[in-house]
């Protein structure tokens, strides 16, 4: 092969790699916000009224737990605690990324009513 179709080959891969590793690199960016709640569990029961909501959120610039504003660490975790009245409950995470993107987790539980009987 001459050298001029090797740099060509060679520019061509160059150009093709600096590509990949920018879409590669704004996979985060591309894909918006991601909201994932570890505690409590979907379905879950509880018998306290005080309820810690926790989880992580990525790609996000406004964080909202139950339409109340909430906020992240620097590794996007986030913690609430919330008083819940008795019965079923759907708890909803929502996120906004700066683009306008949203989305949002939601998890139900059950806070039952404890009412220990008295004798006398």
């Amino acid at each position: 092969m001459t050298r001029r179709p090797l740099t060509v080959i060679f520019i061509i891969t160059v150009v093709v790699l600096v590509i990949g590793y920018g879409l590669f690199e704004a996979r985060r960016i591309l894909e918006g916000p991601v909201i994932t709640i570890e505690s409590p569990k979907d379905g879950s029961a509880t018998s306290s009224t005080g309820i810690l909501i926790a989880g992580k959120a990525e790609n996000i610039s406004f964080l909202s737990v139950n339409d109340k504003q909430s906020f992240t660490d620097e590794s996007g975790h986030f913690s609430e605690l919330l008083s819940l009245p008795a019965g079923f409950t759907v708890l909803t995470v929502a996120a906004t990324d700066r683009f306008g993107r949203k989305t949002s987790r939601s998890v139900s539980i059950n806070v039952l009513n404890y009412c220990p009987i008295s004798n006398g």
